[in-house]
């Protein structure tokens, strides 16, 4: 196909609406060319020892380490100017840094060689084979870092890696494989594709696992199309993350922590506080604090690095947002402070909205907002407020803030959530290099963990190896077996 037939797709600048990028839409010919070429090179790939490997990605992270403000600037581009994108170098060389620490210890404390427990002459080995080629399809919020969270621990496994960012954010992509190319190794099994839906689909064709960060309905559609494969896929769908505040919370400290955990990157992140419950015997007082602070936030309009809250990354967002808010107003819900899209300079842009008034009936509280949103329910009784944060379909993460680390505990125990932060919201990156955890409801799909060492097991498949160092069994006398 000529390059002037190739389909492509024109791209927005969040921050000035002007359309300033196309990408190239990969054809299912060009994903099934570039798997071919991950494939054959994968075999050496995953026949090099881990310590060969981690030596290729310690060259990697210097490469990584050289770039990191142009890295930053790329992410940034495609946010809108998120705080954290300027973080991307540092986060980067963070995610490769701590797999060349954790990866072997990880592996080793999944390894067996003994004797078997069920048949003590028989001597049983472990043996880890990555999964040849693993597809990682990221989305438009935080996203060369969601990217490279699967992508990092599949390239240490031993897997070949193709990727492709979400056709709304794709300028970080050629910012980090100009630092990939400068190791042949790794360029050798580490590439990517530009497109949309379409693309997506060829390259769980071409897969052997799938990973993919997003929606629940582009989710559903993923796990059919690996189910009808019998591959395996592993799918983060997002939340409808909780925070409960008991009655003997700190104030001061409720409020500050709800505010960030609701309004971090936008509220664009899938562990955003998008529900808050207070204990009606502090609602008011808590909702005037908030509303206090959230006066308080700057848009990044006029500086993309002093702001706090930047444009909504994805302009159709900002409607979704709207009309949620829009529907509570309608059924007896009161805006506080923000609830309007603001355009500035092309870009669009909500203060933090504090609104009251709401319950379950409306899809503030229902649907996933992805929004500088606080909604706000007071409750009576701890038993109630638990009830209302399980009233979901999702089971993310989950927040409690309490009058002591004990009150907050008993309550995070019963919330069916993936991770339950308490005293504090938005802890997810505590987790990374420590525990995994498995999320509730239509949040996760896939089984394994993201987070934590045991990750990079995700991308091997674990065989077992018996050797016989007695006599074998005989037919003859095999009806023996069992009897004592």
């Amino acid at each position: 196909m000529a390059d002037s037939e190739r389909r492509t797709i024109s791209v927005r600048d969040p921050r000035t609406g002007a359309v300033d990028f196309a990408l190239t839409v990969a054809t299912a010919e060009d994903v099934a060319q570039k798997a071919a070429t991950l494939r054959a090179n994968q075999v050496a790939w995953g026949a090099k020892s881990l310590a060969e490997r981690i030596g290729v990605m310690q060259r990697f992270l210097g490469e990584v380490a050289r770039r990191k403000d142009a890295i930053a600037e790329a992410d940034a581009a495609d946010t809108g100017g998120c705080h954290t994108s300027y973080l991307q170098g540092f986060i980067t060389m963070g995610n490769i840094g701590g797999w060349i620490e954790d990866a072997q210890a990880a592996l080793d404390k999944a390894s067996y060689e003994g004797p078997s427990r069920a048949v003590p002459s028989v001597t049983v080995r472990t043996q880890f084979v990555p999964y040849p080629l693993v597809s990682v399809i990221g989305p438009w919020n935080a996203p060369m870092m969601l990217v490279l969270l699967d992508a990092i621990p599949a390239l240490f496994a031993g897997c070949a890696v193709l990727i492709k960012a979400s056709e709304v954010t794709p300028r970080w992509v050629e910012a980090l494989f100009e630092a990939v190319a400068q190791v042949p190794e790794l360029a050798g099994v580490f590439d990517y594709v530009h497109g949309d839906g379409s693309t997506g689909q060829a390259m769980i064709d071409a897969s052997d696992l799938v990973c993919f960060t997003g929606s629940v309905p582009t989710g559903r559609k993923i796990a059919v199309q690996c189910a009808q494969r019998l591959i395996p896929c592993y799918l983060e769908l997002g939340g409808k993350d909780p925070v409960i505040v008991t009655a003997d919370a700190d104030l001061e400290r409720a409020s500050t922590a709800v505010l960030r955990g609701a309004v971090h990157a936008n509220g664009m992140v899938c562990f955003s506080v998008e529900r808050i419950y207070v204990h009606e015997s502090i609602h008011d007082a808590f909702v005037a604090l908030l509303v206090e602070k959230a006066g308080k936030v700057r848009l990044n309009c006029d500086n993309p690095r002093a702001g706090h809250l930047h444009p909504f990354t994805f302009a159709p967002q900002a409607q979704i947002v709207a009309k949620q808010i829009e529907e509570a107003v309608a059924k007896g819900a009161t805006v506080l402070t923000g609830g309007k899209v603001e355009e500035i300079g092309g870009g669009l842009y909500m203060r933090p909205t504090v609104i009251t008034g709401v319950n379950h009936d409306m899809a503030l509280m229902k649907d996933e907002t992805f929004g500088p949103i606080l909604p706000v329910m007071p409750f009576s009784t701890v038993e109630e407020a638990i009830a209302l944060a399980n009233d979901t379909a999702f089971g993310l993460t989950a927040n409690v803030i309490a009058g002591s680390e004990a009150e907050a505990l008993a309550i995070g125990q019963q919330i069916n959530a993936g991770s339950v932060f308490m005293q504090d919201t938005f802890l997810t990156f505590a987790k990374n290099r420590t525990v995994g955890s498995n999320s509730f409801g239509v949040s996760g799909v896939g089984g394994g963990s993201r987070t934590g060492p045991e990750a990079i097991l995700r991308y091997v498949r674990r065989k077992a190896l018996l050797t016989q160092h007695g006599e074998p069994a005989d037919i003859q006398n095999d009806h023996h077996l069992g009897q004592h």
